[in-house]
């Protein structure tokens, strides 16, 4: 997808203050701890199409809405990811302006997780 340089400004911005993981070390915090939490950011209609088996799922639409209430206590750990690591990045970033201390971008998102074999489903 080409994006625009608007969309890029922000999301290199929000990535200067946000810490990106890869695939292997989202896996490995997920295997260490059954509390982290593995959240899909991404919209309504992406999530029905196929996410990982064992994602929550809170569009960036209606994060900052409803983070708190969802996860309320503010060192909660949380990875995102959306479609390829673009708007995780942006939600981690809110995520930490909302008090959120333990949050994780997951680099190349959807697409790198489906590259890596993770196992999906599809459906809500």
């Amino acid at each position: 997808m080409q994006h625009s340089p608007g969309f890029l400004k922000i999301v290199n911005d929000a990535k200067k203050h946000v810490e990106e993981i890869s695939v292997a070390e989202a896996r490995a915090r997920l295997a260490a701890n059954p509390k982290t939490v593995l959240l899909d950011v991404r919209e309504d209609g992406e999530w029905a199409a196929g996410h990982a088996v064992e994602a929550a799922h809170l569009g960036k639409g209606v994060l900052e809405r409803d983070i708190e209430q969802r996860y309320p206590n503010p060192n909660a750990e949380l990875i995102m990811y959306c479609g390829g690591g673009f708007r995780s990045a942006m939600t981690c970033a809110v995520a930490q302006q909302m008090g959120y201390k333990k949050v994780y971008s997951l680099i190349g998102g959807y697409k790198a997780m489906v590259a890596a074999g993770w196992p999906m489903k599809a459906g809500g």
